[in-house]
């Protein structure tokens, strides 16, 4: 059999990308055109054109503010927001071998959320920055939670899981002990919106932040594929395959918990979205990660985009917390995934 059977199938891999990137920005496309003020999709295509490559087509400067200032701030945000907490929850996967490991199940995103009201309520900093450097904080104490509560009960895959519970409830009455104790009314039922998830915050300095993180963390991630896929056979066999298992694990632990980390403190909590989009993307492409990383990168964003349309057109005259909408899709994905990892084989 010539060489060219065993290797990849670029051509495939290249089509396959270059759909999904026309999925991803029809996706966006979509997103732009829907709120209080719905616009016509030609109309919002003509206000891209005109922000990005300014083409003075001809649409009013309402609409053009509405569309470039505000919507594709928040659509772009939306990618960034899925891809990333897709990619961590794969790596998490990988690294614990357990299907139900992401951000939001392990305390990790409740550690972000910690840090950063900590850093809003007690007046440390408020810009983005601020915030995100306390979300890391607060994402790098869970984990190191988690890590001494699982390795106090054995370190066992399932005993990850419920340290992380235990991780994610602990947080989350440290939250709202803040929110409760130190923070005006006003700001207590800002950060409770805020917590629940919301990208109608969202402008263009955010992207700032959250671009550089999100694709240095899925570079770091690629460079590491091979390693990954190491895992799947336990730490020592990783390590008998030449795998530098502690180097790994904290290098991907430290990027797992920057990306969630940052998404957390400009958008807020968002679960189940690590947990559902790894899964689909094996189903789609496989267990390598060279193909499932990428893959988690545009599921997320796409499914991230779509609960956002979602958000706004579920409840006439308002819009839902994104938190809520990707939990409608992510506990009985939950339930399903639980299932089937207990069911005997």
């Amino acid at each position: 059999m010539s060489h060219a059977a065993h290797g990849p199938n670029w051509p495939a891999r290249i089509g396959a990308g270059f759909l999904s990137l026309i999925a991803l920005a029809f996706a966006i496309a979509l997103a732009v055109t829907i709120g209080e003020m719905r616009i016509p999709l030609d109309t919002a295509l003509k206000a891209l054109g005109n922000g990005l490559f300014d083409l003075g087509l001809p649409v009013s400067p309402i609409q053009q503010g509405v569309i470039f200032d505000y919507r594709l701030s928040r659509a772009l945000m939306a990618a960034l927001c899925g891809g990333s907490l897709a990619i961590s929850g794969a790596i998490l996967q990988a690294l614990l071998r357990n299907p139900l490991a992401e951000p939001y199940i392990l305390g990790i995103s409740a550690g972000a959320s910690t840090g950063a009201v900590a850093v809003l309520i007690l007046g440390v900093g408020g810009l983005t920055l601020g915030l995100s450097a306390g979300a890391f904080i607060g994402s790098c104490a869970a984990l190191a939670v988690v890590a001494l509560l699982a390795s106090g009960a054995g370190g066992a895959s399932d005993r990850v899981i419920l340290s992380g519970v235990a991780t994610s409830q602990l947080f989350n009455a440290a939250t709202a002990t803040i929110v409760t104790t130190l923070a005006s009314a006003e700001q207590a039922r800002g950060v409770m919106f805020w917590l629940l998830g919301n990208f109608g915050g969202v402008r263009w300095g955010d992207l700032w932040i959250a671009t550089p993180i999100a694709f240095i963390g899925f570079g770091i991630c690629m460079l590491h594929a091979k390693a990954l896929d190491a895992f799947a056979f336990g730490a020592d066999s990783a390590a008998a395959l030449g795998v530098a298992v502690t180097r790994v694990r904290v290098v991907l632990f430290v990027a797992t918990a920057l990306m969630t980390a940052v998404m957390v403190s400009i958008v807020g909590t968002v679960g189940f979205v690590g947990l559902v989009i790894p899964h689909a993307a094996r189903f789609l492409v496989g267990a390598s990660h060279a193909r499932l990383l990428p893959a988690c990168l545009v599921g997320g964003a796409l499914f991230m985009i779509g609960a956002d349309i979602l958000s706004r057109v579920l409840v006439p005259q308002q819009i839902l917390p994104i938190g809520v909408v990707t939990a409608l899709f992510g506990a009985p994905a939950f339930a399903v995934i639980l299932y089937r990892a207990r069911r005997p084989a």
